[in-house]
């Protein structure tokens, strides 16, 4: 892999800056400026929740009542999987109608983008957002995400396989990937670095050699970097100089402190090399391609039966990684609620948005009755295979638009009904708004 070394001529050039143009692209401000519309109380899940809490509805105006509501730079951590602008209708397990994939082009640009804009006015100072996509839209909105948050804060353009290899019948590679869009708010963001535990081959095959001393594993890596310097950095070391085009990483003091400590490498011919030793705790340091958190994929995953139902894993390792226990977690494209229940399980409090009823449903499920085994859907079942994993209950509060506060209320009490009665589903009485 080729390192570029830092050019000493400046650009006399300002940057020209990329802006996607498309007819019916909104003013920022008239978009902040929009009206919003106050929401209801419903019902009580498990018990009432002053901090996390779902609204039903469009999350455009779910998100200009939060904006107005006390919300504004209050959200650690945003991640938000939208539709990925296929035109196709999405059906839960039970074949009923979860959403409708209908808006395409500068439509579908703009339907995200007005969200996006607000969803930054919710951002702390140390919040970060995800952005799941695909290749329909992924890189049309990298350039919108660009202009809202900054080139500045982007941090990582993700890959993730999410699902297994493909018998494709078309003309082409396989499409087994979709794109993760990772910027922060500001430079300050909270980040928790996330590991993957070693393999033990890997961990012999990255760190070759042993420390005869500590019996410690460790690598070799050069003590030169690309660049020429002037400075300490430039000059001689244990009475060579650092080679031709080349600079120390680290000052001669520097150097001599770590060899000392043991942690510079001789060779025979006298070539230095600096010791990285292996952290068999820590585990290896995740990168931007992620293999491990494909969708559910055979009959022992555990699910709500929802449609593009997300892996809870990724979920978890993303809300770990970018945020603190006890911070505010944001889905306005909740689903079947894998990042709420993701937060609640690492500590987190959440806010959740949909205008599905089948989310709605979905998230109930998954808070109360648990969530149940992927299935066999060729050959039907006569039992029914159940999560009876005893945890503590989630708390959440319901709310919605009061012109359809009696329509949702029946939905859960619905749901309650038909969920076990061994669940701890607790209905409440609607009352006012309970604001955080």
């Amino acid at each position: 892999m080729a390192t570029g070394i830092t050019s000493k001529n400046k650009r006399t050039k300002e940057k020209i800056s990329v802006y996607l143009g498309y007819e019916g692209k909104k003013d920022k401000n008239d978009i902040l400026e929009l009206p919003f519309l106050n929401f209801d109380y419903v019902t009580s899940i498990n018990g009432k929740s002053k901090d996390n809490k779902f609204f039903f509805g469009d999350n455009l105006e779910v998100l200009l009542y939060l904006l107005h509501s006390g919300y504004k730079g209050k959200i650690n951590l945003i991640y938000i999987d939208p539709p990925f602008a296929t035109s196709s209708d999405f059906v839960n397990r039970k074949q009923k109608r979860a959403y409708h994939d209908s808006l395409v082009g500068g439509e579908y640009i703009e339907f995200l983008r007005e969200r996006l804009i607000l969803m930054r006015e919710l951002l702390s100072e140390k919040g970060s957002i995800y952005l799941h996509l695909d290749n329909n839209m992924a890189f049309n909105m990298k350039i919108i995400m660009d202009e809202i948050f900054g080139e500045s804060n982007f941090r990582a353009f993700i890959t993730r396989k999410k699902c297994s290899t493909k018998n494709y019948t078309k003309n082409t590679y396989g499409n087994i990937s979709d794109y993760i869009m990772f910027y922060s708010k500001t430079p300050n963001y909270t980040w928790n670095r996330p590991y993957d535990p070693w393999d033990f081959n890997h961990m012999i095959e990255q760190y070759p050699c042993v420390d005869e001393k500590t019996g410690r594993r460790y690598k070799k890596v050069p003590v030169h970097a690309p660049g020429i310097r002037n400075g300490e950095t430039g000059k001689e070391w244990h009475g060579m100089m650092p080679p031709a085009g080349k600079h120390w990483q680290y000052t001669p003091s520097k150097l001599d402190e770590m060899d000392a400590a043991g942690e510079i490498y001789w060779s025979p011919t006298g070539n230095p090399r600096r010791k990285v030793f292996c952290d068999p705790e820590k585990g290896v340091p995740i990168q931007d391609i992620w293999l491990n958190y494909r969708d559910s994929i055979n009959q022992a995953d555990k699910t709500t039966g929802y449609p593009t139902e997300k892996n809870a894993s990724m979920l978890k390792m993303i809300v770990e990684a970018s945020s603190n226990k006890g911070d505010l977690v944001l889905d306005c494209f909740a689903g079947s609620g894998t990042t709420l229940d993701a937060a609640f399980e690492t500590g987190r409090y959440w806010i959740g948005a949909d205008n599905s009823i089948e989310s709605l449903k979905a998230i109930m499920k998954r808070f109360t009755d648990g969530l149940e085994f992927y299935g066999d859907y060729v050959n039907k079942q006569s039992y029914k295979q159940q999560e009876l994993d005893i945890k503590e209950k989630c708390f959440f509060s319901v709310y919605s638009l009061p012109e359809q506060k009696n329509a949702v209320a029946s939905v859960c009490k619905t749901e309650s009904e038909e969920n076990d009665e061994g669940s701890g589903l607790i209905v409440g009485k609607s009352s006012a708004l309970d604001k955080k």
